[in-house]
């Protein structure tokens, strides 16, 4: 019981500014497309924006590896070739690309295998 009060004490001094706790992506390749059209594909590819995340807080892509953070449901590649993207987590498989502005893009990623 002594050492669970300090423990409790630490979690309700934790700042509650932040937009989410923080998390991890579902590990596993993400490949992304941009949407087809009805007369064509369903999805499009786009091979360049494909990652893998490998571990807790790590990627790796075609263009070298880096750390991202996941917040809530926000994933912010925060090192690496691929620093400053912005992820929206709409499902465990399911990504969306967020813009500059912070509004979602037309990319989407889907995790097709660990």
């Amino acid at each position: 019981m002594r050492t669970i009060l300090p423990l409790i004490a630490l979690l309700t001094a934790a700042p509650v500014a932040a937009s989410g706790p923080v998390e991890t992506a579902t590990r596993g390749s993400y490949s992304c497309e941009m949407p087809g059209t009805a007369a064509g594909a369903a999805g499009v590819r786009v091979p360049s924006k494909d990652f893998r995340i490998s571990s807790a807080s790590r990627y790796k892509s075609a263009q070298g590896n880096g750390v991202y953070l996941r917040k809530g449901d926000v994933i912010r590649f925060t090192s690496g070739p691929r620093s400053g993207e912005t992820y929206l987590v709409v499902g465990d498989n399911f990504l969306r690309a967020l813009g500059a502005d912070g509004k979602s893009t037309r990319l989407r990623c889907i995790r097709t295998g660990r």
